[in-house]
């Protein structure tokens, strides 16, 4: 290729992390012309093309044709345009590969998650989680550090994190609505991906709205402008609780009316269309998955309309009664921890273009208060169920009843693991040994207080 005559050009030379498979050699010529509002790379040795957008960059520089760039600010645009090349490329030839082989390995669990984190190919992401000492915080942030790097993957809350997070990894003070901190955040530690779950939930949502509002909309609009600003993919949560009493419920599909009657459903779909004008309008990488109900046996249940279903394995295992806060014929659809954190994980691994919509429905299950009471006692079977509907029965009522995530299972291959009988087989699994060892303590500590009365 000749060497444009009328812009500036560099010339440089990197080697390839990836195998030699790929198209790119291990040394490449490239140069940079400016073109209008974007920068173009051409590649001499593949013919490749690539383009990176810099209006940012273009609008404070005001860089012109005949006007030099700053050694910091090529080193910049040569870092932001080689990285976009060496994705790109790495996909084609990953797709050409995937296109020969007879057998690939899929991972479609968590626990291969766990297991092949070193069989990750790419660039590994830098991830920043917001609100991660919740539910799912602490277990995604897990499974991403197995398999992009433990220093890769930044925790952050605005409580101090207890001794077992704080030494699994990095963990970092973010006040969600300190727009100023997470700029410092995202520069200092080079951040690629935002999953944002800060967030108060739907039953603690409505005791302070004030402070949902807060939270929930203005800590959405510090992340969606930085994920903008600093070109970040932006992951962001949604719910049942986005949909309403007018929305269709046995099945409820991706797209419908929605119209929540709970500060916290009215502010998921306030993110699901802020995220989509986003990327429309600035082409940002917003993505969002809407959850059902999610059962763990690591965390504490948070506040939601759904808890119910975590507390009865712990009442099962503790007192064997248990006293449900929803009536018995409430269905809602549900699914275990695993299988949400990996729908995470799978969704933002997927290449922008594999995307047809930007948010998606994923399930796992529905089931009523009763019928979960009923597969509990196959493993407790003196479990006594009351059932005692309170103010959260008024949400639950306006809530699907089956989630439809067929698009998910269609576009980009969602499959869950685990059924309502897998569910308690591993929360008893999970469970059991935390409570029989907390009776021998009890059991050892009375023994101790009756032989010294007896002394």
């Amino acid at each position: 290729m000749n060497k444009p005559s009328k812009h500036p050009s560099f010339r440089i030379s990197t080697t390839h992390p990836y195998k030699s498979n790929t198209h790119l050699k291990p040394s490449h010529s490239i140069y940079i012309e400016p073109t209008g509002k974007r920068l173009t790379l051409k590649n001499s040795a593949s013919d490749l093309e690539s383009s990176v957008e810099m209006c940012s960059i273009l609008k404070e520089t005001k860089w012109r044709t005949d006007v030099k760039m700053s050694s910091q600010l090529f080193v910049f645009v040569i870092s932001r345009i080689m990285k976009t090349v060496i994705q790109k490329t790495v996909q084609k030839s990953l797709s050409t590969l995937l296109g020969r082989c007879q057998s690939c390995s899929v991972i479609v669990s968590t626990r291969q998650y766990n297991d092949d984190h070193t069989k990750y190919e790419g660039n590994k992401p830098r991830v920043l989680i917001t609100g991660s000492l919740g539910q799912l915080g602490t277990g995604l942030a897990s499974v991403m550090r197995k398999r992009y790097g433990v220093q890769n993957v930044f925790m952050s809350d605005i409580i101090k994190a207890p001794p077992n997070v704080a030494a699994s990894g990095p963990y970092v003070f973010a006040d969600i609505l300190d727009f100023k901190r997470l700029q410092e955040l995202i520069v200092t530690h080079n951040i690629d991906w935002i999953v944002h779950f800060s967030a108060l939930l739907s039953a603690v949502g409505e005791n302070n709205v004030p402070l949902a509002m807060r939270v929930n909309i203005e800590g959405l609009h510090n992340v969606l402008e930085l994920s903008k600003q600093y070109k970040l993919k932006l992951f962001v949560p949604s719910t049942i609780g986005a949909f309403g009493p007018d929305s269709p419920r046995n099945p409820t599909p991706d797209l419908c009316i929605q119209r929540p009657r709970t500060i916290y459903g009215v502010s998921k779909v306030h993110a699901e269309l802020m995220g989509e004008y986003y990327y429309h309008r600035f082409g940002m990488d917003f993505r969002s998955l809407r959850f059902p109900g999610v059962i763990s046996a690591d965390t504490n249940p948070g506040g939601g309309t759904t808890d119910y279903a975590v507390h009865i394995f712990h009442d099962a295992l503790q007192t064997g009664d248990f006293t449900s806060f929803l009536r018995r014929d409430t269905r809602l659809p549900m699914m275990y921890i695993d299988d949400c954190l990996r729908s995470v994980v799978q969704f933002m691994e997927l290449p922008n273009n594999q995307l047809k919509q930007r948010i998606y429905n994923v399930t796992a299950m529905s089931f009523t208060p009763e019928e979960l009471v009923a597969e509990v006692r196959k493993h407790v079977p003196r479990l006594k169920a009351k059932y005692e509907a309170d103010s959260r029965q008024k949400i639950a009522d306006t809530w699907p009843e089956v989630f439809d995530d067929s698009n998910a299972r269609a576009d980009w291959g969602w499959k869950h693991d685990y059924d309502i009988k897998g569910l308690c087989d591993i929360m008893f699994e999970k469970l059991r040994p935390v409570y029989d060892t907390e009776s021998h303590l009890d059991a050892s500590s009375k023994d101790g207080k009756q032989k010294l009365t007896a002394a």
